[in-house]
């Protein structure tokens, strides 16, 4: 659907340039956009090989499996169906440390493989199960104690202190967090109460 929606932008804007004689504006917006885009991913990619270093020195180090065995209670606490030593709970765990750390491009391939692993607990292939659902809120909602992308492009584009927004992130973050854990229990006892 969104791969829709984006063709349906490109194209407008083509056809309205067309029509209003300005193709070339739009030429020179899009050339204009992937310099930037390139430009923006370029500097992305500083921030996040420095913070992946960071993990691996974290994990090199015994701070993560700290951090795993930290978040532990709370994760077979948001996961009750899922057994402890299940292969989903570690992918689980990576996915929460890694979004802590602000590192969206390292959580998502953690969280495909901690949805790869549920589903091969799932009965119904066709439904998600309870704790698929649980995975996708934590995922959206994404506690972040480090923003390290949004830090990383306001470095990039010049801000004069990229790292102001650190508090009102672990706020709004612990916000988004609290209610998607509140909205997920409540659903689910519903469809418990509804059993």
């Amino acid at each position: 659907m969104v791969n829709y929606i984006w063709l349906f932008m490109m194209v407008s804007g083509v056809v309205a340039g067309a029509v209003q004689g300005e193709l070339d504006l739009v030429t020179r917006a899009a050339l204009k956009g992937a310099k930037e885009g390139v430009a923006v991913c370029i500097g992305l990619i500083s921030i996040l090989v420095f913070w992946l270093g960071m993990m691996r020195i974290a994990q090199e180090a015994g701070l993560l499996d700290r951090l795993a065995r930290l978040l532990g209670p709370l994760a077979r606490f948001l996961f009750p169906d899922v057994p402890k030593d299940h292969p989903a709970m570690g992918y689980i765990l990576s996915n929460m440390s890694a979004n802590l750390f602000g590192l969206g491009n390292a959580a998502t391939p953690m969280g495909l493989k901690a949805m790869e692993e549920l589903q091969k607990l799932n009965t119904d292939k066709k439904t998600a199960t309870p704790a698929m659902c649980t995975l996708l809120a934590l995922n959206t909602s994404g506690l972040t104690l480090v923003p390290t992308t949004i830090i990383g492009i306001r470095m990039e584009y010049g801000s004069a202190n990229p790292t102001e927004i650190i508090g009102t992130t672990i706020f709004a973050t612990f916000c988004s967090t609290l209610v998607a854990i509140l909205l997920d229990r409540w659903f689910r006892s519903r469809t418990a109460f509804r059993e």
